[in-house]
């Protein structure tokens, strides 16, 4: 049946001049011309299904201009008039080059796999058909409704879609065979041709079919020659779709080097950037994927899959209000779920803000990492945010390591420099952090480079320029401090130092610099306090340590600076000055508790004991003894032998032996030692605690919990 509701004579001329004046007048499913692309061998004309009520095809008449985003060999002229049934596409305006499936494993892939078969057009009443429902028809003007599901043998002597028309004329039946001499056969449809393509020189089916098979062949056995011959190949189309192959793959470097194949072959190709930034996406060159998102917006406004893309990266760069931009267009009904990703960053966004700007920083760093997690994951303003935040917790050393985790983006777009984070230019923020970072690690001349470089980017911005100002100022109160100091005009350098932390007091380098001040004037109690000082802000700073363990020293607070000595003995078990420290406040310690300390000397080494006398002698030495029970031949005793050496010169106010049990049977009999390794501690000569094969850690607990 028609669709005018009257049976289809026999076919012939009569008939078929019936249909395309029909057609002519379903104005109402006119489509716009941007959305048909009748060059693409791969990209046959999909019917639009109209109802249970209509079982043949809707035929609509379209004017088409030759277009630089259609990159085949076909084309209509002008004015011609061809009755083609209405195509549908993934977005407003099909490119050639765009593939169906799933946005993740595809460069050009459907709306509908985002959004749930939705579809996403830039014109009311441009409906989609879902591309995984049934193969595409094609419009014959001859063939019986029920046989036009059959695309696999369209008849020789109709129009087939996508064929080649003279400017303003529509081609007749019988125009096939009588073009010339040779016979023009048109493309099944398998391997990498689609219908409509024609293939000259009089090939038999069995020729046809071997060669539209073989580009198949090379891509399915491994597709290193189809790649090679794709690369030097001068037809867009077979380069774009080799860099498909290679997309799904995964093999994105191969991809990205045939799209610019492409790209040179036919720069104006919208699609071909698109694919592009696909590709660029995948390496995780999230800042040139902008770019080829923008050039192919430039190409073609109504290019909705790049609009779609945009958004996305836009979205994960944690840029709410570009990424609104490209996903909420008028007329068109967002992906919901994309606007769902959207609204749950910006949510976070907001919070993030407001807790920043209360000096919040723990909120802050909980929404930062939350924004992150729920889609803005490529941000680099929002893991500098996270920077930020732990440094103004006093967590210098988790900032100072969260840097390397920043997303490196390569140089952006307009559209990117020019988006605000915080009230700051996006580029202007990751300066402004990294400046503050700087100063806190006490590297000056670093921090007033970044701070100047963000000056340079956002020079309106109020807290940009406050920070430049008072890191300037900083680093010349240091500056001067430090000349004062190698005068030796101490007092002056301490006066130096105070200006800069009145400036910047959560500056721990500038604590430590004045301790070091009121050490050499030998106000040992404000040189501890600015080391406590230090200490709070940055734990794990050693030499905020070192000076306070010394001033402790200089007070005779022996526990303290044992407690400090034994940290740094730790961080720097080959420094022998902290060693020799630590020896010297562990005696004093001693002495000051009334114990009597003799034949003491710092680098003892782990003592070897042969015989029961030597043996009793040895642990009835003041202080404690730890002894080492062993055997050469078991290998638990050899790995832990080197621990125990260096233990010996950690803690030198205790007395290190080893006894090898085998050699020295009467020791091992008298303590009653049957398992090795094992460790015995002794205080005066009185046995106070036994360890049974233990870890390292365990034995130094107990050696440090005796050496007091």
């Amino acid at each position: 049946m028609s669709h005018s509701g009257k049976p289809i004579l026999e076919p012939g001329l009569d008939a078929l001049n019936d249909r395309f004046r029909d057609s002519l007048s379903c104005e109402a499913n006119k489509p716009d011309f941007r959305e048909l692309d009748l060059g693409s061998p791969v990209s046959p004309l999909r019917i639009r299904h109209t109802g249970p009520a209509s079982s043949g095809l809707t035929a609509t008449t379209t004017t088409t201009t030759s277009s630089s985003s259609s990159s085949s060999g076909s084309f209509s002229g002008r004015n011609g008039q061809n009755a083609v049934a209405k195509r549908t596409d993934s977005g407003p305006n099909n490119h050639s080059g765009e593939l169906s499936g799933s946005s993740e494993s595809s460069p050009t892939a459907g709306d509908s796999a985002r959004s749930g078969g939705t579809g996403r057009n830039f014109k009311p009443g441009h409906n989609r058909s879902d591309s995984g429902s049934t193969p595409p028809l094609i419009y014959s003007g001859q063939s019986h409704p029920q046989t036009q599901s059959s695309v696999n043998s369209p008849a020789l002597n109709v129009l087939p879609t996508g064929n080649i028309c003279p400017s303003g004329k529509i081609l007749k039946t019988g125009m096939v065979q009588s073009r010339s001499s040779r016979t023009d056969v048109l493309g099944s449809g398998s391997g990498n041709y689609g219908h409509g393509s024609i293939m000259r020189g009089g090939m038999s089916p069995k020729e046809s079919a071997n060669a539209s098979a073989s580009p198949t062949t090379m891509r399915s056995s491994g597709g290193g020659d189809y790649v090679r011959k794709a690369m030097v190949g001068a037809d867009p189309e077979e380069v774009k779709r080799a860099g498909n192959e290679q997309y799904k793959r995964g093999h994105f470097g191969e991809a990205l080097r045939l799209y610019d194949r492409a790209i040179a072959l036919s720069p104006r190709n919208a699609a071909y950037r698109s694919n592009r930034a696909a590709a660029l996406t995948g390496l995780g060159r999230l800042g040139e994927a902008v770019r080829e998102c923008e050039e192919a917006v430039r190409l073609d406004p109504n290019y909705g899959r790049a609009h779609q893309r945009l958004a996305s990266l836009f979205l994960r760069l944690g840029q709410v209000e570009n990424a609104r931009k490209h996903l909420c267009i008028p007329g068109v009904q967002p992906d919901p779920a994309e606007l769902q990703k959207l609204q749950a960053v910006e949510k976070h966004l907001n919070k993030c803000t407001d807790s920043r700007r209360i000096n919040d920083w723990k909120s802050a760093l909980r929404e930062g990492d939350a924004a992150i997690a729920v889609g803005a994951d490529f941000s680099p303003q929002l893991f500098m945010c996270r920077t930020e935040a732990l440094l103004k917790l006093h967590q210098i050393d988790d900032a100072e390591s969260s840097l390397s985790n920043i997303p490196k983006l390569e140089p952006t777009t307009t559209s990117c420099s020019q988006s605000r984070f915080f009230g700051m230019l996006s580029e202007a923020y990751l300066y402004f952090v990294r400046a503050q970072i700087e100063m806190a690690l006490g590297r000056f001349e670093n921090a007033v480079t970044a701070a100047e470089k963000a000056g340079q980017i956002d020079a309106r911005n109020v807290e940009v320029a406050v920070l430049l100002k008072n890191v300037r100022l900083v680093s010349r109160a240091r500056a001067r401090g430090n000349d004062l100091f190698k005068s030796e005009r101490f007092t002056e350098a301490c006066s130096a130092y105070g200006e800069g932390l009145r400036l910047d007091p959560s500056n721990s380098v500038l604590y430590c610099n004045r301790a070091a001040g009121w050490f050499k004037l030998g106000v040992w109690e404000r040189s501890v306090e600015d080391c406590n000082q230090a200490l709070r802000i940055q734990p794990t700073y050693t030499k905020a340590l070192l000076r306070r363990a010394a001033s402790n020293s200089k007070l005779e607070r022996w526990v303290d600076a044992v407690r400090d000595y034994e940290v740094l003995r730790m961080e720097l078990p080959n420094d022998n000055e902290v060693a020799e420290s630590l020896f010297h406040a562990q005696v004093a310690l001693k002495k000051s508790r009334g114990e009597e300390v003799y034949n003491m000397k710092f680098g003892g080494e782990v003592e070897e004991v042969s015989g029961h006398e030597q043996f009793r002698a040895a642990i009835s030495l003041p202080g404690v003894s730890v002894v080492h029970f062993n055997t050469a031949s078991d290998l638990q005793s050899k790995q832990i032998s080197p621990f125990v050496d260096a233990l010996c010169s950690r803690y030198p106010s205790i007395n290190f032996l080893k006894v090898d049990i085998e050699e020295s049977p009467t020791v091992a009999n008298a303590e009653n030692v049957r398992i090795v390794p094992t460790f015995k501690i002794y205080k005066n000569g009185i046995r106070v605690k036994e360890i049974v094969c233990p870890s390292r850690d365990v034995l130094e607990h107990s050696v440090r919990h005796y050496s007091f």
